[in-house]
């Protein structure tokens, strides 16, 4: 009977363990995205793109110390463990891009980049929504997470437009 209860203690504690491990994890960008791989140039986006998703997810980034590769603001929020995105940037001379979401809740975005940087928006666009302006962006391969300021999800919209002549830094 002592051996049944050490056992199954054992068992609750794993599991506990186990749970608390994945809830505990942090954005991987190695992961496959689940909405889907995008493939654009600045000329592409000329007009803007928008698609729907889930914005948030059950990662707390906080303790992950993610921190925007220009501002130094440390990531908030909860993302998904996999990104929503890849988006595979063409390139093309001049353009800047802005990357933003417009949501029924306080939105974050979090992007990686191929060369490894980190950028993180909680509320730039205005009316808790997030806005990244990249001015001069790489080709590449950018991972993107709609996140949420706070647990809950909420349905957004995520947009992709390209600019040139400063405009998106408006």
């Amino acid at each position: 009977m002592a051996r049944q209860a050490i056992t199954l203690i054992s068992a609750v504690l794993a599991l506990i363990l186990i749970s608390a491990g994945v809830a505990m994890a942090c954005p991987d960008w190695r992961q496959g995205p689940t909405s889907g791989t995008l493939r654009y140039g600045g000329s592409d986006l000329w007009n803007a793109k928008s698609f729907e998703v889930v914005a948030g997810g059950d990662q707390y980034v906080d303790p992950c110390n993610i921190r925007h590769a220009s501002t130094g603001e440390k990531a908030t929020g909860y993302v998904a463990y996999a990104p929503d995105f890849e988006l595979e940037y063409l390139g093309g001379s001049g353009y800047q891009l802005e990357l933003k979401v417009v949501s029924d809740c306080d939105s974050t975005l979090l992007i990686n980049t191929g060369g490894g940087n980190w950028y993180f928006d909680d509320d730039d666009m205005g009316n808790g929504d997030a806005r990244i302006c990249l001015t001069r962006p790489s080709t590449g391969v950018y991972d993107i997470w709609i996140g949420t300021y706070g647990p809950d999800t909420c349905n957004a919209h995520f947009i992709l437009e390209s600019w040139s002549g400063g405009n998106c830094t408006r």
